[in-house]
């Protein structure tokens, strides 16, 4: 197989925003990889969504914007899309796809307590897949988990600079906090990719005993591993942001996206 060109992007996929936490320690770690992120406007919230649905337009939809970009590597930036489509994502796709998973191990060996929350959209937090992590890495734990769509609109709102409901950030604490077990809880995984834009937000509500924890780190460094050796551009250049058509929202300003180097906005 040919080497990718240096100017073939990584390709970041997300039903929303969220994805920009996982694209921020990438370019921190490939600082002039160029850039496409691709957000499913028209999809969102794809934690209301059913398996079937998402397993088959995650892949679709991907398929498109391959083609259309021809990425060296895509990641699904999205925890609830990775759990259900990232097989069917694979078994479409011939480049190199990386996932992201709840951080349960690393979770596993933070706590003290020995209580773990896993804080996530409903439909991650229902996946056999956070079975299997937590029977795998955290079989001698308590791994609550709590399902909080809430969120996902609070963090959409705050990278806009729009305001949002404080009492979600509360609700979502509380999901874990009032199950049996949740007053001893140390360490609570941000299980959604969106749930990093409200880190200071969930810290307040969730106390200085409790650390927070998630993925993008590691998917980083997965992403850096896997284009070792690879042709770069010799400088940064603007990335693009590509948004499904959507009726009931419009992609945000750019000013919210220059931060994390998109230089332009598109829509498919």
């Amino acid at each position: 197989m040919q080497p990718p060109a240096a100017d073939a992007p990584i390709l970041f996929f997300d039903s929303g925003l969220g994805g920009l936490t996982v694209l921020g320690p990438t370019r921190a770690l490939l600082p002039t990889a160029p850039i496409v992120y691709a957000a499913d406007y028209a999809g969102l919230p794809y934690g209301q969504k059913s398996d079937v649905e998402l397993a088959a337009r995650v892949p679709a939809l991907l398929g498109r914007l391959v083609e259309r970009y021809q990425p060296r590597l895509a990641v699904i930036a999205c925890n609830t899309a990775s759990t259900i489509a990232l097989t069917h994502v694979r078994a479409a796709l011939d480049l190199p796809i990386v996932g992201t998973v709840p951080a349960i191990k690393p979770a596993a060996e933070m706590t003290k307590t020995g209580v773990i929350g896993v804080l996530g959209t409903k439909a991650t937090v229902r996946q056999p897949y956070v079975d299997d992590l937590s029977a795998t890495f955290a079989s001698d734990k308590t791994v609550l988990r709590h399902g909080s769509p809430g969120l996902v609109t609070a963090a959409e709102a705050k990278l806009r600079g729009a305001a949002f409901d404080p009492a979600a950030i509360d609700r979502a604490i509380a999901g874990l906090r009032d199950q049996p077990g949740g007053d001893a809880l140390d360490v609570i995984v941000l299980a959604c990719t969106h749930f990093p834009l409200l880190h200071d937000e969930l810290q307040a509500a969730a106390g200085p005993q409790v650390r927070l924890i998630d993925g993008a780190a590691g998917i980083a460094r997965r992403i850096a591993y896997l284009t070792q050796g690879q042709a770069w551009p010799a400088a940064a250049r603007p990335g693009v942001a590509v948004f499904t058509r959507s009726d009931e929202r419009e992609p945000p300003p750019l000013s919210a996206l220059a931060p994390y180097g998109i230089g332009r906005i598109e829509t498919i």
